[in-house]
């Protein structure tokens, strides 16, 4: 967490290897591997995820044909059409996506909620270890944000993935509880803790963090 400029996103894109997010300074380490240098597909083929805050759209290919290619990214030989329909069923019932919702071109004309929708559904079919979400719960109505919560949720007590939440507010950690909370001012992480930070900066704004840190830096 942490306001408008504090660098959130950026470090989301440095993780996952964005080319015009360069690591300066230390390392990414993940799972004993170091990261740092590696492409943005060897840090998704080492079960990393981004979700996107804008995820872009691409006319003509489909959301199932997408979701196919990129799972064969994962494989040596190709999923056959049998195992893919069933992961595909599996996954569009978990998340009570309806499934000509795979048919239409990848977030062509979609609304923002069908867009972050789709990026769950990525989720659940490529099965990360660790999905990096930045501000998923931007824009979404209370159906959408249920949703979306719900599936990431659900994908950690089916898989065990891992969740690092980017958000501004509180409201989609009403439904996704976290273990851990950051807050991050510019650039750096400042103060660490529980859910008890959120009730705090829903109630009292970041003033409070810019004053304890200018404090420290004096």
């Amino acid at each position: 967490m942490g306001p408008n400029g504090s660098g959130k996103s950026t470090l989301a894109n440095t993780i996952l290897g964005h080319p015009a997010y360069e690591v300066t300074e230390g390392q990414i380490l993940w799972r004993g591997e170091d990261l740092t240098e590696a492409d943005p597909e060897d840090r998704a083929q080492a079960g990393l995820f981004l979700a996107f805050q804008y995820p872009a759209a691409i006319p003509g290919v489909s959301v199932a044909n997408f979701l196919r290619m990129a799972l064969n990214t994962q494989r040596e030989e190709p999923i056959n059409v049998k195992e893919f329909g069933a992961k595909l069923k599996h996954a569009t019932g978990l998340l009570h996506v309806d499934r000509e919702f795979t048919s239409r071109h990848l977030n062509d004309g979609f609304s923002g909620g069908e867009k972050k929708r789709c990026e769950i559904l990525q989720m659940a079919m490529l099965e990360p270890k660790v999905a990096v979400l930045d501000e998923t719960d931007s824009g979404l109505d209370i159906d959408a944000l249920r949703t979306v919560a719900e599936g990431v949720n659900t994908l950690h007590r089916e898989t065990g993935m891992g969740a690092l939440v980017i958000t501004h507010y509180q409201r989609i950690l009403h439904y996704v509880e976290p273990q851990f909370v950051h807050i991050m001012l510019d650039g750096r992480i400042v103060r660490e803790g529980g859910p008890e930070l959120v009730t705090q900066l829903e109630a009292e704004g970041y003033d409070w963090i810019r004053e304890e840190v200018g404090a420290l830096d004096g």
